[in-house]
């Protein structure tokens, strides 16, 4: 009897690996950012890469010392507002009668390579930046670690070399 049972166990947890393939949790270390176009105008997408530059550029100081993923997602969050005034400021200067919103999200992406990383399609957690009605095409990045932040317009002295520290600690 006791092997009968010990034969069903074997099986059934065997059967539930078949099917039931356990789940990566690998997203859960990344923390990206989506900035949503209001639409796919021409001026509407160059506004919105207007935005990315200021806003990744604005993130460096906030994010460069964050070591945790968790740690990122509570500094973004404390800047929402700072984010935002960003992206309205860039489109009122350029006489945009729309707004920003920022927040977190745990949304689906589709695969994308970073040099030498390649995250795969699924779900991760994101500051989304929407710009007015957000019907447009995007950028993407990821903030945590900060990938995008790499080849940025512009570097604060120090920040690069501590990104790419946090990079290269997050990898090993």
């Amino acid at each position: 009897m006791k092997y009968i049972i010990g034969l069903v166990s074997v099986i059934g947890i065997v059967l539930i690996l078949i099917f039931c393939p356990l789940q990566s949790n690998a997203n859960s270390e990344y923390l990206r950012i989506h900035i949503r176009a209001n639409s796919n105008s021409d001026i509407d997408q160059a506004v919105k890469y207007e935005i990315k530059d200021a806003v990744v550029d604005a993130l460096i100081p906030i994010l460069s010392t964050c070591t945790t993923k968790e740690e990122a997602s509570e500094k973004l969050e404390n800047n929402f507002e700072y984010i935002e005034n960003i992206a309205d400021n860039i489109l009122a200067k350029n006489n945009f009668n729309y707004k920003s919103n920022a927040k977190l999200s745990y949304e689906e992406f589709p695969t994308r390579t970073y040099g030498e990383l390649t995250l795969e399609a699924g779900f991760y957690d994101a500051l989304i930046l929407e710009l007015g009605e957000a019907k447009g095409d995007n950028w993407w990045c990821v903030v945590y670690p900060p990938l995008c932040f790499v080849n940025s317009s512009t570097h604060v002295n120090g920040f690069k070399s501590r990104i790419m520290e946090i990079i290269n600690n997050f990898f090993k």
